[in-house]
């Protein structure tokens, strides 16, 4: 295949991962394939990140895509040992472990290689490394079972901490360098079964979604950390996007009645549209969060990113639910306080959780009602943040009105697929008659619903 063909199958590989590349870039990223050529293979990967990534949140994925498309071998690895004959695990440990100490980055390649080579094969490839698709492939996960790094982390952070590392450096830095030969060993395996089963297919479902596109949901504690970091990021977005869209509509709307009494000196033309003076003054937000389990990190991220945006909006108050309504204003608002335990201090300092533990949105609204009604005004946009999973409950579609009536705008942020609303116990369609609904399950969705709906 052409170099240029190569090229466009990557940015497509890129495209189907969320990334949002133009011809522009395209173009960009093939002058700098012609200006650094194939000779250093780490400056043309990052020639083509400089000239491809727009956000941060999207190296990884584009490491991975790389990898695939532009990868630094061919077929098995070579035998390392004199005679050909193959080494055995307490060799490749002892060899990943000298390299684990001396940081070299190449021979951890190529132990990565030789290790999926040995331990990471399946089915009929593993009898000579060669086969036909369908026959077999290569495990990560197979390899790194067989060959478990993680058990020399004690011994290398011994050896390290002798020589420039103290102790507890050495250690951190002993993880940090086996999660690196995990993530060499997974790209090494991945570039394996590309080679049997086609870079097209492997870079469409072996590689994981970026962190703006991972679902809320299913998201773990790692990529809900990934996601925190690009908090500032969209909030800044978001932030323009308002003051833009306040920008335009300083004019205000039509006067009809003062445009026609101008064009009394024009004949009769409205040479001089009047506008209306707009009313000052930025919206208030108030946010009713089900912060159970199940939708727990979505609730957690929304917060996080309303909070960051809170001077775009005169007032900002958050109220948290899962069996019993509290508010958490004061809790989200701690700039102080560690952002990952958001909402493990919301369970635990709130007072949401007072039965059973499970959403109860009809009870949650019957609360809010009762006890806040009072925070909304006709100036304030309410944003029900929930998969609306009633666990059979009534869905009290009594007291929904009421806020409904009372705000200016009212939308629910619902982070499960619209293909399971109304599924199950889930009280979506009885909540839509009264409520617009919006599917939110990544940060990617969630910006461009946010950017819409948020008033100006």
């Amino acid at each position: 295949m052409t170099v240029p063909g190569r090229l466009v199958e990557f940015v497509q590989a890129l495209r189907e991962h969320g990334l949002q590349i133009g011809p522009g870039e395209t173009i960009d990223a093939a002058g700098a394939v012609d200006a650094l050529g194939f000779d250093d293979r780490e400056q043309l990967r990052h020639g083509l990140a400089a000239t491809l990534l727009r956000r941060s949140g999207h190296e990884a994925v584009f490491d991975a895509v790389f990898d695939l498309y532009f990868p630094v071998a061919t077929g098995a690895p070579e035998a390392t040992r004199a005679d050909g004959e193959p080494q055995s695990l307490d060799e490749l440990r002892a060899r990943l472990a000298d390299a684990l100490v001396s940081g070299d980055q190449a021979l951890l390649a190529q132990l990565a290689a030789e290790a999926v080579a040995q331990l990471g094969a399946y089915g009929q490839v593993g009898s000579g490394g060669e086969g036909a698709p369908g026959s077999g492939g290569w495990s990560a996960h197979q390899a790194m079972e067989r060959l478990r790094p993680q058990t020399l982390i004690a011994a290398v952070a011994e050896r390290m901490a002798a020589g420039e590392f103290a102790d507890r450096l050495a250690r951190d830095e002993a993880r940090q360098r086996v999660a690196g030969f995990e993530k060499l060993v997974a790209a090494e395996a991945r570039r394996r079964v590309a080679e049997l089963r086609g870079r097209d297919r492997i870079a469409r479902y072996s590689i994981p979604k970026a962190a703006d596109h991972r679902d809320f949901v299913t998201a773990n504690r790692e990529q809900l950390a990934a996601l925190r970091r690009t908090v500032q990021p969209l909030s800044r977005r978001l932030a323009t996007r308002l003051a833009a869209r306040r920008r335009h509509a300083r004019r205000g709307a039509l006067d009809l009645r003062r445009t026609f009494r101008r064009s009394l000196s024009t004949g009769g033309v409205a040479m001089r549209p009047a506008f209306r003076k707009p009313r000052p003054g930025r919206p208030e937000i108030v946010l009713l969060c089900d912060v159970s389990g199940s939708v727990a990190g979505f609730a957690h991220f929304t917060l996080m990113l309303v909070e960051a945006m809170h001077d775009q909006f005169s007032l900002v108050r958050a109220f948290a639910f899962v069996d019993s309504t509290a508010e958490v204003t004061e809790l989200v608002a701690d700039n102080d306080a560690d952002p990952a335990r958001l909402v493990e201090r919301i369970l635990s300092e709130s007072g949401v959780v007072r039965w059973d533990g499970h959403s109860n949105y009809g009870r949650a609204l019957r609360d809010f009602v009762t006890d806040s009604l009072d925070a909304i005004g006709p100036r304030t946009s309410v944003l029900v943040l929930g998969d609306a999973r009633t666990n059979g409950g009534d869905p009290n579609l009594g007291d929904l009105r009421q806020i409904v009536d009372r705000a200016k705008r009212t939308y629910w942020l619902n982070p499960e697929p619209r293909a399971s609303w109304g599924s199950g116990d889930s009280a979506t369609e009885a909540y839509r008659t009264l409520v617009n609904m919006y599917e939110c399950r990544n940060a990617d969705q969630l910006t461009q619903v946010i950017s819409r709906v948020l008033p100006v």
